[in-house]
């Protein structure tokens, strides 16, 4: 019986190199996966997301160097070039370098989370990933929108998911010449009436200003954040129907992003 010729030695380093790799491969997405165990609102936080990103590149990091030392490469040269790189990298990325900064201050501060919706500078959308570099939004037309961390970490921003529940604000003009004591008894009643609407706290009507024929009053009743939409609609429809009294005027909902 013919013998079987071993493998080359090149051949096998081959071999053990990319066994090894498949192997970290499938402990680093074991690590992350590990931490996206996490309870639903944990699994959300920054540093969460952080440091599951930081995990699969450390163990795949190990493999991967690992993997070049069993072909018989010599890791002090990468990691001397690598040294270089990372000097010139760091004159030429200053942008990049306080975006990655300004997201740990994110990470920290926990202000923003996977999930939520943001008001960024009037780009209203829902959270979709927390990166090093920058948070990404998708909007309510379906687009895909792009924030630097030092944006968010330097301006103003409107986190519109950060409480339970909402306030909705209802503008109306009415004619100078109408009952307002009545008119707001109307208002308040019809906002009692509307489904969805908190009855702690209460519905308000406010006075806004005066001018010679009309006079400018809000509206503002309390909803569940996931009831805002729904209760912004109802509350529009109900302040028109008070508005088209014995006067007629005209009524516009100045409501937040939603």
């Amino acid at each position: 019986m013919p013998e079987i010729a071993p493998l080359p030695p090149a051949l096998l380093a081959a071999l053990r190199a990319a066994l090894t790799l498949v192997l970290g491969l499938l402990l680093a997405r074991l690590a992350s996966g590990l931490l996206g165990r996490l309870p639903a609102r944990a699994s959300r936080v920054p540093l969460v997301q952080f440091a599951r990103r930081l995990a699969w590149w450390a163990v795949f990091g190990a493999a991967l160097a690992t993997a070049l030392g069993q072909l018989g490469l010599d890791l002090t040269v990468f990691l001397g070039a690598a040294g270089v790189l990372t000097v010139a990298a760091g004159f030429a990325s200053q942008t990049s370098a306080s975006n990655l900064v300004s997201g740990l201050f994110l990470a920290m501060e926990r202000s923003i989370a996977v999930g939520d919706v943001l008001d960024v500078g009037g780009t209203v959308g829902e959270v979709l990933s927390i990166d090093l570099l920058s948070v990404r939004l998708r909007t309510f037309d379906n687009l895909l929108v792009r924030i630097p961390n030092e944006t968010l970490v330097k301006g103003a921003f409107r986190n519109l998911s950060a409480f339970p529940i909402r306030r909705v604000d209802v503008t109306l003009r009415l004619a100078a010449s109408r009952d307002l004591d009545a008119a707001r008894e109307r208002l308040l009643a019809a906002a009692r009436d509307c489904p969805g609407v908190l009855g702690e706290p209460p519905p308000e009507v406010h006075l806004l200003g005066l001018e010679a024929a009309r006079v400018e009053m809000r509206l503002s009743a309390w909803a569940e954040r996931a009831d805002f939409l729904a209760v912004r609609d109802a509350l529009v429809a109900a302040a028109r129907e008070v508005v088209a009294g014995p006067a007629q005027g005209s009524a516009s909902a100045a409501n937040s992003p939603s």
